[in-house]
């Protein structure tokens, strides 16, 4: 088990161990202590520069990241692809190429396409840490939600009796799987939840339970986790006739 931090990216949960998500938490909690004060900064970062390149759009991880970089002192440079030279037809591994060039220090990066973050950390000396990659992971926002519990649970260490119920698109959900990865690997215990066509009893392979009755799991659970539907990842409709009209289905 990991005692520090070795790695040069954040790139998912999948390849973290409980160490090591564990030493995030903590160092977390101890960066929450500025939000209470006066003035909100740390040095940190001082002397780094942050690039936040968000070609997929986002409005609060974006923002999250912005502000952390900054609290931390951290010279911030924002882009996305709207305002970058991806719309003249730039590549990823050119913007990259770029961005070593001015020698950034973090490259934070959301985009569509899975995979995108650890293309570029193969190829850039900088830290890549992932914002989110198509459907694939969102490792920071299933930490924060760790955080979260943690926070709300009493600082608990022992997640073994915490039963954790995520309902709703699982399966275009970065954010489910991520937090599928952070929340079995602290060891507790999580279900599935939703339409077969949107919970396949195929992620019983990662340890969870699946479950398509919402008020079957309701009682036992300590924790909910509502999932909003992806529709932008969505090319048909994954909604059983049914759903419009028994709560349950939902």
């Amino acid at each position: 088990m990991s005692t520090a931090w070795t790695r040069k990216d954040l790139l998912t949960i999948r390849e973290l161990d409980r160490a090591e998500i564990e030493l995030i938490l903590d160092t977390a909690r101890t960066f929450k202590d500025l939000l209470a004060r006066r003035v909100k900064k740390s040095s940190s970062l001082e002397g780094r520069t942050v690039v936040n390149l968000f070609v997929e759009p986002s409005t609060r991880t974006r923002t999250s990241f912005e502000l952390a970089a900054t609290r931390l002192d951290a010279d911030v440079v924002s882009i996305d692809s709207a305002s970058s030279s991806f719309r003249k037809g730039e590549t990823l591994k050119d913007t990259g190429q770029v961005l070593e060039a001015m020698k950034a220090d973090f490259v934070i990066l959301r985009h569509s396409a899975a995979g995108a973050p650890q293309f570029l950390a193969e190829r850039l000396r900088a830290h890549i840490i992932n914002a989110g990659d198509g459907a694939h992971e969102h490792p920071t926002q299933a930490l924060l939600d760790a955080f979260t519990m943690r926070e709300r649970l009493a600082g608990r260490r022992d997640w073994k009796d915490l039963h954790v119920v995520i309902c709703g698109d699982i399966l275009f959900s970065r954010v489910a799987r991520s937090n599928v990865w952070a929340l079995t690997k602290l060891g507790a215990r999580v279900t599935l939840v939703g339409p077969t066509t949107l919970v396949p009893e195929i992620f019983a392979e990662l340890g969870v339970n699946v479950a398509h009755d919402f008020d079957s799991v309701l009682p036992d659970a300590d924790v909910i986790m509502l999932l909003r539907i992806q529709h932008e990842r969505q090319q048909r409709s994954f909604f059983p006739p049914s759903a419009n009209t028994s709560p349950s289905s939902a």
